[in-house]
């Protein structure tokens, strides 16, 4: 992800808001990188080693290790929660209700995901030479599937969603080398996938202009959702004094 689209799509997600937030997952270490000295942040995986890595990329969080699911944080926490690329790894229904559980009234959870941007034209002539030999080749199972669940959950009924573009320079060698790790490429055999591979060459050949690279287009999509705490089994009060819990 490059900076100026991570920066941009931060800036969306984060908004205004200064206060705690929580990181989650290894795929989300280029947030915590960018919130680094900006916010006050935990850093959260189920995997160990997972949460070593993104201490590496903001030094000064709170790393710990816990399940999505099962959050071992008091509620109200935070005024953040930010995901990118995982939330299909996790159970929806658990995940949702923890993340509000521990989201401070008009708390915010962002979830981001980079997928391949197929509408430019040469892009779609490559996936349909792909799928010459493969009809679900090149399909872009990404996981936002998943984020139906967001758009049905009670916790959260008001969700936006906002893209960010993003290109990434390709050669002419790289273009085939990752045409050539495909499994639809990996099926074929050689004579096959060397005929494939010299199309994929053609259609570099045609489409860039050297000797600048082809771009290969990729968009940010990102959503945001405030937090509703009336669907939460625990009610929470908010009184002058103080937060309360009421189990």
């Amino acid at each position: 992800m490059s900076t100026s689209t991570l920066a941009d799509a931060l800036d969306w997600l984060v908004g205004g808001s200064q206060g705690p937030t929580l990181i989650l997952g290894r795929s989300s270490a280029s947030f915590a990188s960018g919130l680094r000295g900006r916010h006050r942040v935990t850093l959260i995986d189920r995997d160990r080693d997972a949460v070593s890595e993104l201490l590496r990329r903001a030094p000064s969080g709170l790393p710990m290790v816990a399940a999505a699911e099962a959050l071992p944080l008091a509620p109200c926490s935070f005024d953040r929660v930010l995901l990118a690329q995982n939330f299909h790894t996790y159970a929806p229904g658990l995940a949702l209700s923890e993340f509000a559980r521990v989201l401070r009234p008009g708390g915010r959870l962002g979830i981001a995901y980079t997928v391949r941007d197929d509408s430019v034209p040469w892009v779609k002539r490559l996936v349909a030479l792909v799928r010459r030999y493969d009809p679900d080749a090149m399909a872009g199972a990404y996981g936002t599937d998943s984020l139906d669940a967001l758009t049905e959950s009670a916790y959260f009924p008001q969700v936006q969603t906002r893209s960010f573009r993003r290109w990434v320079p390709i050669d002419r060698p790289g273009l085939i080398a990752m045409v050539e790790r495909t499994p639809a490429a990996q099926a074929l055999d050689d004579e096959t996938r060397a005929a494939l591979l010299a199309d994929v060459g053609g259609v570099y050949d045609n489409s860039a202009r050297p000797p600048e690279p082809l771009l290969l287009p990729f968009r940010l999509s990102c959503w945001l959702a405030e937090v509703d705490h009336t669907e939460l089994t625990a009610p929470l009060d908010l009184p002058d004094e103080g937060l309360q819990i009421r189990l």
